[in-house]
């Protein structure tokens, strides 16, 4: 027999079991010894490692055998850990138990019956709540609210008219972790039990009816701070059940009781506060009815529990341009969680008098902030908002963000923007300025537009090239037409990106000497735009250029024919031996669809690249058929890499289900 190693340290002894062979002879006796140790952690260890053998109804016998030796309580709950993590297992042992001649045992066995949760346990543990014993009663009803099902909740039912208040209270707690709540009636009558007050609150935020809502909102105005938490907690639960048509009228309820309240305010700010996740969200729910903007930031601080962003968000936006005031006022104070919520939710709380404590804001506010704070200048509905809006144009970073806000921006102050952006394209601010002139000037801007497609400088040719088919199609072509043969390439990859937006019958023909450009950027933009346009015409050289010796051309060629639909076996085949990597890849995701290529698939599992590996394991995994399996399960037995062999292990479980 194999026996736990001695040493005299604890981390030393811990990292022992936790190395331990699972297929050792004498593993079990090691491990169930190891549930004795003085130290949780090694116990801890051994109950894991319990978990892991075979055959675990072995397992589960010894382990309920430990749980009947007396004054061993570490190795006791140790057992009960393991027992747990067995599964159906451990069932038959464990319902076997509940009839053990000591009451102790009987616990010990319900207790991990209900964290197990095994449906097939429910009628064992109701006929257990015959039990003689109090404490095995109320160890039964606490599981039964783990293990669900009608008879559970039948029985819970009948036990809330029990005389012994502990039955009463597990009951009722069995029954709201079942989501079963008893009639209204039966209910509020508990209300009146102070010791089944909080959980009969919980239940009754399981009941949508009004009736139910009045009774919740009576404990909002309770001296005790833990029943006005079960109240707004189960207010939180309540409004997730009632239908969005029943809403208004709920929080009607709310807000009445709330106003009879002098010192609310106070209240929903200590629950903003609480521990208790759902306490939290129904103090957002009671805040949002009440409209309570003098606690914006309050609000935004729950946004630190990630489960309660969207009520974060929901509560803020109900709050106003005051609660927006707050929030521009305290950014720089707010925790990173919320001041990611607030900048979010002052999208749509902002107003004309934000604009300067907004741009104040763009001072120091992170990249991703920036962004936000951007579109909420562009709702300020203020024409004070174009000129910095303008301004950000110049920076890569929020040059996009800035496009899009002054176009909102401009459904309420347009004049101001076009005047704003027509002064930045005549002091040749950035050609981003041209862009945004011609999507928020629309028609009357095409005669500064045609100006600016012969401008000396080619970054504003181009610019003006790329935005005028968004305004007009005809105009858009014209301009097309004529940066194809500008003498610089970006103007010339611009035309093409134009016309690959355009599309119509022409494209393909005006396409083709940009396929042959001298400028590599130049055949990319017209690669990408051949795909886009729909230009079957060109297919003929995407199919010569997916050889091409430039990765990246080659990889934009697989990907136009993709789109045309004009990947050709042949093509599959001759584009898969390219050199570089991406080209191979971008072939794989393009025959992913087709029998050939899931046939290269299986011959590009022992590719050179790993990343290669993987993408045809991923194929195989899409769209593989049984034949696959074979080919996947012999390649995973020598595949080096860790990324390819888990892709090839995930096909492999796929493929072995079809």
């Amino acid at each position: 027999m194999s026996h736990l190693p001695v040493f005299p340290a604890e981390e030393e002894r811990y990292r022992a079991l936790q190395e331990l062979d699972p297929r050792a002879e004498g593993i079990l006796d090691v491990l169930v010894t190891g549930l004795h140790d003085e130290s949780w952690r090694v116990r801890h260890a051994a109950a894991t490692g319990l978990q892991r053998l075979t055959p675990p109804e072995q397992v589960a016998s010894r382990l309920v055998a430990v749980l009947g030796e007396r004054g061993e309580t570490g190795a006791r709950n140790a057992a009960a850990e393991a027992l747990s993590g067995l599964g159906p297992a451990a069932l038959a042992p464990l319902v076997k138990l509940l009839g053990h001649v000591d009451p102790d045992q009987r616990k010990f066995a319900a207790d991990i019956l209900g964290q197990l949760g095994l449906g097939a346990a429910e009628l064992p543990l109701v006929q257990a709540l015959e039990d003689p014993d109090l404490n095995v009663r109320v160890a039964v009803s606490e599981a039964l609210g783990r293990v669900g099902g009608e008879h559970a909740a039948r029985a819970l039912s009948r036990l809330l008219g029990d005389a012994e208040p502990l039955l009463r209270l597990s009951s009722l707690e069995g029954l709201a972790l079942l989501r079963r709540p008893p009639p209204l009636p039966v209910v509020v009558a508990l209300l009146d039990d102070a010791k089944l007050r909080r959980s009969a609150f919980r239940v009754l935020g399981l009941i949508p009816q009004v009736a139910a809502t009045e009774r919740l909102c009576q404990g909002l105005s309770s001296d005790a701070r833990s029943i006005r938490e079960a109240a707004l907690a189960a207010l939180g639960t309540q409004a997730s059940l009632v239908e969005a048509s029943r809403r208004c009228e709920l929080e009607a309820v709310i807000v009445a009781a709330l106003r009879r309240l002098p010192d609310a305010v106070s209240r929903l700010e200590q629950a903003l506060e609480a521990e208790d996740v759902a306490v939290r969200s129904g103090a957002l729910l009671a805040v949002a009815a009440l409209g309570e903007a003098s606690l914006a930031v309050r609000v935004a601080e729950v946004a630190r529990e990630d489960r309660l962003l969207r009520d974060v968000l929901g509560t803020l936006g109900r709050l106003g341009s005051e609660g927006g005031r707050l929030l521009l006022a305290a950014m720089a104070d707010l925790s990173a969680p919320a001041r990611a919520a607030a900048a979010e939710a002052l999208v749509d709380l902002v107003d004309p008098g934000s604009v300067t404590p907004l741009c104040a804001l763009l001072e120091w506010a992170e990249d991703d902030l920036r962004g936000v704070v951007v579109r909420a200048l562009g709702r300020t509905r203020s024409p004070e908002a174009a000129s910095p809006l303008v301004d950000l144009l110049r920076d890569p970073v929020t040059a996009g963000a800035a496009t899009r806000a002054l176009g909102a921006l401009a459904g309420s102050c347009r004049a101001a923007v076009l005047s704003a952006l027509e002064e930045a394209v005549a002091r040749r601010a950035t050609p981003v300025a041209v862009t945004a002139l011609g999507r928020v000037g629309g028609a009357p801007a095409l005669p500064s537009l045609r100006a600016l497609a012969r401008d000396v400088d080619p970054r504003w040719r181009a610019a003006a090239v790329e935005v005028a088919g968004e305004v007009d199609g005809g105009v858009g072509r014209e301009l097309a037409r004529a940066a194809l043969a500008d003498e610089a390439s970006p103007v010339r990859a611009a035309g093409a990106r134009a016309m690959g937006r355009l599309g119509g019958a022409e494209a393909g023909a005006l396409l083709r000497s940009a396929l042959q450009d001298e400028d590599a950027s130049v055949r990319r933009a017209a690669v990408e735009a051949v795909g886009e346009s729909g230009a079957v015409d060109r297919a003929p050289e995407l199919e010569r250029l997916v050889r091409h010796p430039d990765g990246a051309l080659a990889v934009a060629a697989v990907r136009a024919l993709s789109r045309l639909g004009r990947v050709e076996a042949k093509v599959l085949r001759e584009a898969s031996g390219h050199s570089d990597e991406e080209v191979v890849k971008a072939v794989l995701s393009a025959g992913a669809v087709s029998r050939e290529g899931v046939t290269l698939a299986v011959s590009l599992l022992e590719h050179p690249h790993w990343d290669v590996r993987a993408a045809a394991a991923r194929v195989l995994g899409d769209s593989g058929g049984p034949e696959c399996l074979e080919p996947a399960r012999r390649v995973l037995e020598t595949e080096p890499d860790a990324l390819a062999r888990q892709a090839l292990a995930d096909a492999v479980e796929r493929l072995s289900r079809r």
